[in-house]
């Protein structure tokens, strides 16, 4: 397909994309090549030798244990002076956002600002709610129409999302 001139080839080193659950791997073509890139992975510090071939939605990691709850590494961060950014795609069926909520609910933060509608071009583009514990403050967002990986389903609407929560304006 792009290989006829070869430019393919030279940007991923592997010429087998396997078919796995996640998105067609054509559209991924450009991670690919950077992820894998010895100057990018210098970087990002990546140890030498730690992975041979980055690869989006990598099956062949056997984990040696299973974190049931992360929930108490939550909470000691929420007593710091952050502030955070949560958001789920509110047609994401690998993490619903309900799930989310219910995590948000066991961190016992105070409701701020109730949940309500935010908007990009006057269209809504999600539901929105805040939270605080002394002065950690966390941003819970949902983005309509988007799946798990929401920046790819609505790009518009999560950069309007990050840029405003960048900026301290509410969403």
């Amino acid at each position: 397909m792009f290989s006829e001139d070869g430019w393919f080839d030279i940007l991923l080193p592997s010429k087998q994309l396997e078919n796995t659950l996640c998105h067609d791997h054509m559209n991924y073509f450009i991670s690919y090549a950077w992820a894998n890139n010895p100057e990018v992975q210098d970087a990002l510090y990546v140890r030498k030798g730690t992975i041979k071939e980055w690869k989006k939605c990598n099956k062949s990691i056997l984990y040696e244990y299973n974190v049931e709850s992360v929930v108490s590494y939550h909470q000691l961060l929420s007593e710091k002076k952050y502030k955070a950014l949560v958001y789920s795609g509110d047609h994401d069926i690998t993490v619903p956002y309900l799930a989310t909520l219910k995590w948000i609910q066991q961190l016992n933060l105070s409701v701020i600002d109730d949940w309500r509608p935010w908007y990009v071009n006057r269209q809504v583009a999600g539901y929105t709610q805040r939270y605080n514990r002394n002065e950690f403050s966390l941003t819970f967002a949902t983005i309509k129409g988007a799946g798990h990986t929401a920046p790819e389903y609505n790009p518009e609407q999560c950069y309007a999302m990050v840029d405003r929560w960048f900026s301290s304006y509410p969403l």
